[in-house]
């Protein structure tokens, strides 16, 4: 979830280029972006205190900020698309993916940011489907979209075409690999048309960006993370819906799957996921029944409290020396780097975003870092 208050997202258009500047400019990922927003008011003072930052960190060069020019042609390429900036902590961004851990800063969108709404399902599978999946998959979507979910898939071909197919009248988010005025597969383009006038189409990548395969598992961490449930429709036991079902499970989603014949190797990983624990899909009252005991809260965004530069009592040189002391190369869980300091959270983690502008912090998962270049 994020961690700084709503007021700081961009409210014009100077505010959108300066929060695109900073989420494209060097070492500033998910995680940093959030952190650097805990801490300014603006995206624009945040770009002004990254070479500073950096330098406390030990940064052996300048930090590449992003060159206004591209950022300048990456906004105006998006505008002539008619697609629209939704930044992290805005009201339009979607409700379930804001609150995933390193959610992006910003996403693109074609089409209506009102789809991805709270209600949603992701529905993924084979590219190389059978006839009965594809029908399944298209009519699981139209009964789930007359229950009021919204569809969320890749757009892939096969499975993903077939739930987008299914819940084009109803609500269906399209999460592309590359930007969203780069479709792909060319074969879906009839089908992206349509997804564009009647749901959405996101994407965190640059306009005019072609998605690769490295581009395709953030994709799905993107897909599960805009839903509440997940639902495996065929896939085989090593696949990219079992990597976006892994993502769903980390992410806290249930994971759904519909059983298949042990001899098609397309349903392999599908009985996989049920023999671990994942519920076995007929029909779409088994998805809403999975999801039922699944509220969607009005809650505010988190803000931590702590200030990020208030020592615990202590000087800070003193305490910058204790906490450099706690890190090393192996990883270390942030929370005990915090009690054993004596320091704050937020002084700690000032500490970490200087290491991280710096290129010498490595996150890793369940909150622990590790620190290269110590003397």
């Amino acid at each position: 979830m994020i961690a700084f208050p709503a007021d700081r997202t961009p409210i014009d258009e100077d505010g959108e280029r300066d929060w695109l500047r900073l989420a494209r400019s060097e070492r500033v990922g998910p995680v940093t972006f959030a952190e650097l927003m805990r801490r300014y008011s603006t995206a624009h003072a945040a770009l002004e205190a990254l070479p500073e930052l950096a330098a406390r960190g030990g940064a052996k060069r300048r930090i590449q900020i992003a060159d206004e020019g591209v950022v300048a042609r990456e906004y105006e390429a998006a505008q002539a698309a008619g697609a629209r900036m939704l930044a992290l902590g805005a009201a339009l961004y979607p409700y379930n993916l804001a609150r995933v851990e390193a959610a992006p800063p910003l996403l693109w969108c074609l089409g209506d940011p009102a789809v991805a709404r709270p209600e949603s399902v992701a529905i993924v599978g084979a590219r190389n489907a059978s006839a009965l999946g594809l029908r399944f998959t298209e009519t699981l979507a139209r009964a789930l979209g007359a229950e009021g979910q919204a569809v969320i898939s890749g757009l892939a071909r096969g499975i993903d075409a077939a739930a987008h197919r299914g819940a084009l009248e109803t609500g269906t988010v399209a999460v592309l690999a590359g930007g969203v005025d780069s479709l792909w597969p060319p074969q879906n383009a009839d089908l992206y048309d349509a997804i564009r006038q009647k749901g959405a189409i996101l994407s965190e990548r640059p306009m005019g960006y072609e998605g690769r395969a490295r581009d395709f598992p953030r994709r799905n961490r993107l897909v599960s993370g805009l839903a509440r449930g997940i639902v495996v429709a065929e896939g085989a036991e090593r696949s990219g819906s079992l990597i976006t079902a892994r993502y769903a499970g980390e992410q806290g989603r249930d994971v759904m799957a519909v059983p298949g014949s042990p001899l098609d190797p397309r349903a392999g990983g599908c009985n996989v996921l049920i023999r671990e624990g994942a519920t076995l899909v007929r029909h779409a009252d088994d998805v809403i029944e999975a999801l039922s005991h699944l509220q969607v809260d009005s809650e505010m965004l988190e803000v931590d409290d702590d200030p990020w530069d208030a020592p615990m009592m202590q000087d800070d040189a003193v305490l910058r020396k204790s906490v450099m002391e706690l890190l090393g190369p192996h990883p270390t869980p942030i929370d005990e780097i915090v009690r054993q300091s004596g320091a704050s959270t937020g002084f700690v983690s000032l500490i970490l975003l200087e290491l991280d502008l710096a290129g010498r912090l490595q996150r890793e998962a369940g909150g622990s870092v590790a620190v290269s270049g110590l003397e």
